[in-house]
């Protein structure tokens, strides 16, 4: 007894081994995930090595408690952390009636150690040190905080611990709302989180359930009738894990993450040591609100299937010739060799000629499709033909914010995370831009004193050091105001424009806009040669609804630790780039896009109501679709292309912005608007400042709109002229000459 007694006191004296403090027994150091929330609460996602979170006593059903009591140490609230009887028990039986540890014990090993030793030895030293834990757990702890510091650490399969993320991942909801049959479920799992993982054994899983909930009978938990009808309730899961593809806003969710991870590297806790966003439990709350954000998701899917269906019918995509030569024929060597496979096969000595054999073997592979509601499918394809047959796919990007407070309220990076992981939205993404520009030079021109009735020229333009007129295209309308050129989106119009104001300064003004990706120095920079992120083009666009106030976009409001003591709160930058009277002008003019120009299929095709303005984008060649707008509460734009610019539509008519970028819009304003819980709504009037001097109104006398013979054109007052029911009567969005700059 005495050496026992010595034993046990060098075990918590911690001379055979790392013993816990108490402190670090109720605080324990186990990774947290962090959570990100939407706007209104509801959990986005986390950010975990292990998905852990916690949850207070009071956050937990009594149907969860009931459940491990009866299942695991009927005789917890009796004990003082050893059960002598099911020590004596398991002793006697070796194991086959049931084990000795109580909870406490188990919470012992998860705090401390959470590997058995093989080593029996070593198992008889770990047992007596999970002893010494459980006692002193006892003696500091009540019985409520010892259970549900044990539910909080527990590992219940799927790379989930805790009694939170078991209950949100299996059922969809919080472990406050478990029924008897729910909590039985979750518990069942803990004598083996694989075996009786309901989603992958749903029969044993039952079995095991239905085990629960007879030991929660027997030990008077509920009664006969009760278990009996739970017994006979199907086995019925709402699974919903959270990784980094599924759920909502998987584009948004990963540009926060390395936000987040950023801020972690400039802020320290009280230790000292950085913040980690994998571990420490911080709670992230965003801009983003979910209908918003869905009925985003929603608009691109519906868009991007039927335009995928037509960029592939075309020749060269659908026999892959475009693959045979040129830069497309570079580009597939490149990704081959930048393939997994490839490097495989090459560090196992293979050679070049066999290494292209077994890139032509077909092999059975699973790749996205549109078809299918989870859009993937399985088929057999040869490594080569699934290059081709996957860089083939349009992608888009598309991002809705507040132009006042600069909320982020909706991001789409792509058509599908789990295959297509680049984001199109994100600052570092940048596409050439196209005529989406063009709004950015004609405020520079009203700044200084040109009115959207002023006369400009069509004709080619003369920049200082070149010898020969530049045309980039619209000559044939002569000298029209401004407000149409910007309408019809007239190439030579901006030429002249960005010759008037000057190079320099349209590139000083648009980087004060929000603009950081490189302007060069070139004259087509007026037709948007530049290649700029859609989250820096809404920034610059902010300005028009906002009175001229340009303002940052935002999308991480507030930082908690896990205790929900705040860390750090986030507020837009904002500044006055032009004057409310500018803006307003701007606004008119943008409005005259979408009445009678580029975009008037807003209208006619796609039925929308209400003040908008905004600007469509395409580059050479159709490589890239753009289409900017606003209403009066709402800031939204889309960008449609493939990763490689020389796979593109062959003609302007399917790859202009207004084709190609612009229903995506549509589609999300006709779901935003017809949806009243988001308070988004068609007879918002865009404000009109005091003393408002503009030439009168758009399609009024002083600058009529060029019809320029066009059917679909407008009459003297600025009326459409039979705007009919296909795009033919629409003005064609001009293309950039980026070759004449080289």
């Amino acid at each position: 007894m005495a050496a026992f007694i010595l034993l046990i006191t060098a075990i918590s004296l911690g001379w055979l081994g790392y013993m816990p403090s108490m402190k670090e027994l109720e605080n324990p150091e186990s990774a947290v995930a962090s959570e990100v929330y939407a706007a209104d609460g509801s959990l986005l996602g986390k950010y975990y090595i292990k998905n852990r979170s916690n949850s207070k006593y009071s956050e937990i059903s009594p149907n969860v408690f009931n459940a491990l009591i009866a299942t695991e140490d009927e005789r917890f609230a009796d004990h003082s952390g050893i059960d002598g009887v099911a020590v004596m028990r398991a002793v006697v039986f070796m194991g086959s009636k049931g084990g000795g540890s109580t909870i406490t014990q188990q919470l012992a090993l998860n705090l401390f150690n959470d590997n058995r030793a093989s080593n029996k030895l070593v198992r008889v030293v770990q047992k007596l040190k999970e002893w010494v834990v459980a006692v002193k757990l006892e003696k500091n702890l009540t019985k409520n905080e010892i259970i549900t510091l044990y539910l909080n650490t527990v590992p219940f399969g799927d790379n989930t611990y805790g009694i939170k993320n078991a209950a949100l991942t299996f059922f969809s909801k919080t472990p406050d709302k478990l029924s008897i049959e729910e909590a039985a479920v979750l518990i069942g799992m803990l004598k083996g989180n694989t075996i009786y993982n309901p989603r992958r054994n749903p029969e044993k899983a039952l079995a095991r359930r239905n085990t629960v909930i007879d030991q929660m009978e027997k030990y008077g938990y509920v009664n006969s009738a009760t278990a009996s009808e739970a017994k006979q309730t199907p086995l019925k899961l709402t699974y919903q894990r959270l990784d980094n593809h599924e759920g909502p806003a998987p584009y948004f969710r990963q540009v926060v993450e390395q936000e987040v991870k950023k801020w972690c590297k400039v802020h320290k806790k009280d230790n000292g040591d950085n913040y980690d966003v994998y571990k420490d439990g911080l709670r992230i709350y965003t801009s983003i609100d979910p209908r918003m954000q869905r009925y985003a998701e929603e608009a691109v899917a519906q868009h991007m299937k039927d335009l995928q269906s037509a960029f592939a019918a075309q020749p060269q995509i659908k026999n892959g010739t475009i693959w045979q030569k040129g830069k497309p024929k570079e580009a597939l060597k490149s990704l081959v060799q930048r393939s997994d496979r490839y490097l495989a096969l090459k560090e196992d000595g293979m050679s070049e000629s066999d290494i292209m054999k077994e890139f032509n073997k077909p092999v059975h592979m699973r790749v996205f499709t549109w078809e299918t509601k989870d859009h993937m499918k399985d088929t057999t394809l040869s490594p080569l033909d699934s290059i081709k047959y996957m860089r083939a796919f349009l992608s888009a990007g598309f991002m809705a914010m507040d132009p006042y407070t600069g909320e982020v309220k909706a991001w789409v990076g792509g058509i599908d995370h789990e295959y297509f992981q680049y984001d199109h939205v994100n600052i570092g993404t940048k596409r050439q831009v196209g005529s989406t520009i063009k709004p950015l030079l004609y405020t520079l021109a009203v700044d200084n004193g040109y009115s959207p009735c002023s006369s400009v020229s069509t004709a080619p333009q003369v920049f200082a050091g070149q010898s020969k007129p530049y045309n980039a295209g619209g000559a044939k309308y002569g000298n029209m105001s401004m407000k149409s050129a910007l309408a019809l989106s007239v190439n030579n119009a901006s030429l002249y424009l960005l010759n008037q104001v000057t190079i320099n300064s349209f590139i000083d003004f648009a980087h004060k806009c929000g603009i950081s990706s490189n302007i060069e120095q070139v004259p087509s920079i007026a037709l948007g040669v530049s290649d700029i992120s859609l989250y820096e083009m809404l920034w610059s666009y902010t300005m028009f609804p906002n009175r001229g106030i340009n303002t940052q976009p935002i999308f991480i409001t507030k930082i908690e630790d896990k205790n929900g003591n705040p860390l750090e709160s986030f507020i837009p930058v904002q500044r006055e780039i032009i004057n409310a009277q500018t803006a307003y002008k701007m606004v008119l003019m943008m409005k005259g896009v979408t009445e009678i120009g580029t975009a008037k299929r807003l209208r006619y095709r796609y039925g929308l109501s209400g003040e908008m303005a905004g600007k469509t984008g395409t580059t050479n060649n159709q490589a890239d679709a753009w289409f900017i707008g606003y209403t009066p509460q709402l800031l939204a734009g889309a960008w449609v292309g493939c990763d490689d610019r020389f796979l593109r539509f062959s003609s302007t008519g399917q790859g202009q912005g207004a084709a190609a970028a612009l229903p995506i819009w549509a589609y999300f304003f006709k779901k935003v608007l017809a949806d009243n819980k988001t308070g988004i709504n068609s007879k918002e009037k865009f404000v009109e400042p005091a003393d408002f001097n503009n030439c009168g109104d758009l399609g009024a006398t002083g600058g009529q709109y060029y019809d320029g013979g066009q059917t679909g054109g407008v009459d003297s007052a600025g009326n459409p002229i039979n705007p009919g029911v296909n795009d033919t009567s629409e003005p064609v969005e001009e293309i950039p000459a980026t070759e004449w700059d080289k």
